[in-house]
């Protein structure tokens, strides 16, 4: 055959497409930016006019990142006159969606080096970890915001407290560190992150000031607190929320019983717990527990048996409370759920430099959830709540 075949790269064609293209929309810019500089100046470069307002000072080059690739802009240095251009303003617009989306990635649980993966796939060059750090320093001046601000909601009837424990670097040496949180749910029955504070240990120290600094940003008409059984927080509510009641989370005072239950028997035993908390009063629910611990002696598990005895009441005080409610406020679950959340996180970290770094992710990642349907969705209907407010069991 005489005609001759011709065969095409595509590959190379598009790049040299796509760098023809990437050139142009960097000349295009320069050219606006040094027609919006003569405007400003009200003169051309180097033209003598009485007109002037401003002088040429050179030029700065910053990168662009534009849908046609990277570009390098010279920008105009005037003196006499502020230059600001209206011409970039849509590329500044894509610049701040892309930090917005770093953020993003990485405060939902995305790993620095996955971080730098996907900014290459999408945009074809890497994001490195001292860009996305200072993005989180300006996400954290907005975190910190949030944790302080003022609490609107309302009055606070159901309050859950627990405390996380982080691992920090301090002075060399790593230490847990507790980072106590706080939820509630309003009187319209919606949930509110109330706040996280560094609280070093789960002493009755870090307790108070904790609430203390709840209570000082609004925190108001809590009936009930609902938390695992730490001295240290007990003798804190007492002492600034004195009228407040004290839920105990039945499935940590469950946990609390099963270490002293062979693992042969941890079953049988978690059923009988069950059942004291599914009678239909607190008189019927001690009634079972007394038989229950009548039971757990019988089978020879003294130690359950008085950790039952003496610990009963405390998992009781929901029922002082509207029926409808019980199952929600009986346990932690709500707070634990969001401490799943926090640990999948912070397992990506690993350890934290400061204390201050792994509460900003944790406060980060408590912002995150709370502007999702989990704050957006009512929790409880507290109609039920207002129609015993005047019982006895509850004003007293």
């Amino acid at each position: 055959m005489s005609e001759k075949i011709v065969q095409l790269n595509e590959e190379i064609i598009k790049g040299q497409i796509k760098e023809l293209v990437r050139g142009s929309v960097e000349e295009t810019l320069n050219e606006l930016l040094e027609k919006e500089a003569e405007s400003l100046t009200q003169a051309a470069r180097y033209e003598r006019s009485e007109a002037r307002q401003g002088y040429r000072s050179g030029h700065y080059d910053r990168n662009l990142t534009t849908t046609s690739g990277d570009v390098t802009l010279h920008m105009p240095r005037l003196k006499g006159v502020s230059f600001e251009t209206a011409i970039i303003e849509r590329y500044r617009r894509r610049e701040s969606s892309v930090e917005e989306a770093l953020i993003e990635m990485y405060l939902a649980g995305v790993s620095v080096r996955r971080v730098e993966d996907i900014t290459e796939a999408l945009w074809g060059s890497k994001v490195s970890p001292a860009t996305i750090s200072e993005l989180n320093k300006k996400a954290y001046v907005h975190i910190e915001d949030w944790r302080n601000r003022p609490l609107q909601g309302g009055r606070y009837p159901y309050v859950y407290v627990d405390g996380i424990y982080l691992r920090r670097n301090w002075g060399g040496e790593y230490e847990n560190v507790a980072v106590l949180v706080a939820i509630a749910v309003n009187e319209d029955g919606f949930r509110e992150v109330l706040g996280a504070a560094e609280g070093m240990k789960e002493d009755k120290a870090s307790w108070v000031s904790f609430f203390q600094w709840l209570r000082g940003r609004g925190l108001d008409g809590m009936k009930l607190i609902v938390g695992d059984k730490c001295m240290g927080m007990l003798e804190a509510v007492g002492e600034v929320f004195p009228d407040a009641k004290y839920q105990r989370c039945t499935v940590h005072f469950y946990r609390n019983v099963f270490s002293v239950v062979p693992k042969s028997k941890v079953k049988i035993v978690a059923k009988m717990l069950k059942a004291i908390h599914a009678q239909e009063s607190k008189k019927a629910s001690r009634e079972k527990a007394k038989a229950v611990v009548a039971e757990l002696r019988a089978m020879k598990l003294k130690e359950a048996a008085k950790k039952v005895e003496d610990g009963i009441e405390e998992t009781l005080t929901y029922c002082d409370f509207p029926s409808e409610h019980w199952t929600r406020i009986r346990t932690n679950n709500v707070i634990e759920r969001l401490n799943r959340e926090i640990r999948r996180r912070t397992r990506v970290v690993g350890t934290f430099p400061d204390g201050n770094s792994a509460l900003m992710l944790v406060c980060a990642r408590l912002r995150h959830v709370a502007g999702t349907q989990w704050g957006n969705k009512k929790y409880m209907n507290m109609k039920h709540l207002e129609a015993v407010m005047d019982d006895a069991s509850i004003a007293g």
